[in-house]
């Protein structure tokens, strides 16, 4: 008979996963139990400081008092109609996100690859009934070192070869360009273009921040060409930067907008392309669909995480504990940090490869209490928790400096 699960030990509930999970992921050996904050706490009861987040997920950090209540008040009144009736609590979300961003028209989905094929299918729709690209000819312009997702779409434009091998064939449509490079951008978008896919700052690609000026550029380029000027902020928006979105960074608004991870608090899946109404408004019904998007219980719990962020606390300390990242990250380099890039709380760090790979030194972190994740190579990102304190975040990297130098 197979013991309980919190009965086992961490060995034992990964070797329990080994014949029966698919092997997608390669993560560090650490079996989360329990998590509260910027703290989790494994199965044998050892803590260690969140510095990852979900990937940008764990935002607001684990079981915020105020979502996990949102989450409960919604459980014991409705959770799920599919989209084939109205709910109560859809228009509330729709309305408070549309005013958080900026934009005029909300539409939910789940996961931030459902945002993006969505956004996809929105851009070509506007094309055809609006720019009137022929049918069948629409392109998008994306960029070099992406990450949108993993469908099958979605890794038909991408130039990680991991994420493609064995995956073919590949959807068309697609044109690849440099980032942070407006003259290739501009070489490419012609008359067939219906829009551009950018990340305002490319996440796993290892936290790359373009040039002062090359988000300006995109909004310009794209309205001067007449095509759609489409955000991923996916990871990098909802307070992580600072502001609410990275596109605020540079007073720029997009015409489509990418939302996920942080919407929904951590503790179910949201997302949604929110978008203007002339761009939007090419859908209709029957072509688009989603089960489970702007379900009761999502749209309670994103509507929770909007009020979070309405009060301008968490753009607020992302903005302060960023700047405390920033010059510890600053004290490292030279002791074992090659180089870093930093916007409120998210940092790529990469560090001397002689000393280790970035997985390497995520494991080493791991021993000492702190939980990281690599990219490529030696680089390793950090995303904590908003929540997070200044004292946490100097814990952290005094911690990685002690790791690098018993790598040294």
């Amino acid at each position: 008979m197979t013991a309980p699960a919190h009965a086992r030990t961490s060995a034992d509930l990964i070797r329990a996963e080994e014949p029966v999970l698919a092997h997608n992921y390669h993560p560090l050996p650490v079996v989360v139990a329990r998590a509260e904050g910027a703290w989790v706490e494994d199965v044998e009861g050892r803590r260690y400081l969140d510095m990852l987040a979900g990937y940008s997920a764990l935002n607001f950090g684990h079981r915020h008092p105020a979502l996990i209540q949102a989450a409960h008040d919604q459980l014991d009144r409705l959770t799920l109609t599919s989209r084939a009736f109205h709910n109560d609590r859809l228009a509330e979300f729709a309305e408070r996100l549309a005013a958080l961003t900026g934009l005029d028209m909300v539409l939910p989905m789940n996961t931030g690859a459902e945002a993006v094929e969505s956004g996809i299918k929105v851009a070509r729709k506007w094309a055809y009934d609006v720019k009137g690209v022929p049918e069948g000819q629409a392109t998008i312009v994306v960029a070099a070192d992406n990450f949108h997702g993993r469908t099958t779409t979605i890794v038909s434009f991408s130039t990680d070869e991991s994420a493609r091998a064995g995956f073919g064939p590949f959807t068309p449509g697609f044109r690849i360009v440099p980032y942070n490079d407006l003259a290739a951008l501009e070489e490419a978008v012609d008359e067939t273009t219906a829009a551009v896919l950018i990340e305002p700052i490319q996440g796993e690609a290892g936290v790359i921040i373009p040039d002062a000026g090359y988000l300006t550029g995109v909004r310009e380029l794209t309205r001067r060409e007449g095509c759609l000027f489409i955000a991923d902020e996916i990871q990098s928006g909802l307070g992580r930067t600072g502001r609410t979105l990275a596109v605020e960074h540079e007073s720029v608004v997009p015409d489509v907008l990418l939302l996920g991870k942080a919407l929904g608090g951590g503790i179910v899946p949201v997302s949604a392309v929110v978008a203007r109404r002339e761009v939007m408004g090419v859908l209709g019904p029957g072509e688009h669909g989603s089960t489970f998007g702007g379900n009761p219980l999502a749209a309670a719990v994103g509507t929770a995480v909007i009020e979070l962020l309405e009060t301008g606390e968490f753009q607020r300390r992302a903005d302060e504990l960023g700047l405390v990242l920033r010059e510890g990250l600053q004290a490292l380099e030279g002791h074992g940090v090659t180089g870093f890039r930093a916007r409120g709380l998210w940092a790529g760090v990469d560090v001397d490869p002689a000393l280790g790979t970035g997985r390497e030194i995520s494991e080493r972190l791991m021993r000492e209490g702190i939980l990281v994740k690599d990219t490529h190579g030696s680089t390793i990102r950090l995303a904590p928790p908003l929540t997070v304190t200044a004292d946490e975040v100097r814990s952290a990297l005094g911690t990685l400096e002690k790791v690098l130098g018993q790598a040294g």
